[in-house]
């Protein structure tokens, strides 16, 4: 539905990692992504909200199954959290990201979320690529020692 309202979008931040299981409940709000118009429908099927970045940050996304019969442009469980940074004023700082409340994050790919922040060219997202990374080395330390 997301991708019909606003064509030249994908779903990103908290439903895509929502769905990658990233997070550890429901997104309220579909939010995706375009480099059209920023905008908020409300519709019985539920909240749609599309945010607006440059045409150098439109990347990372692909064509996902999201539920039996049905498909959509999904960010890359790597890029839906850059994306979430990136449109969050101090999405970098370690507190904000410990407050997503990240888990499964052995389902990150660490190098692919480098390299994106560095195809970004953002410090912002540098620097919260590495906290990401350091948060998935002490989640898989702390399951090594159960």
């Amino acid at each position: 539905m997301a991708n019909r309202l606003v064509r030249g979008s994908y779903v990103s931040q908290q439903a895509a990692l929502a769905h990658y299981g990233l997070i550890p409940e429901a997104a309220p709000v579909v939010t995706s992504v375009t480099t059209g118009r920023p905008g908020r429908w409300e519709t019985p099927l539920g909240v749609y909200e599309y945010r607006h970045v440059k045409t150098g940050l439109f990347f990372g996304y692909r064509w996902t199954e999201i539920s039996p019969g049905q498909r959509a442009f999904v960010a890359a469980p790597e890029k839906a959290l850059l994306d979430l940074v990136h449109l969050h004023a101090g999405g970098d700082e370690p507190t904000y990201l410990a407050e997503l409340r990240l888990q499964n994050l052995e389902r990150l790919d660490l190098d692919v979320l480098r390299e994106l922040a560095e195809r970004a060219a953002s410090p912002k997202l540098r620097r919260a690529a590495a906290i990401v990374a350091e948060l998935a080395h002490a989640e898989a330390e702390e399951y090594e020692e159960l």
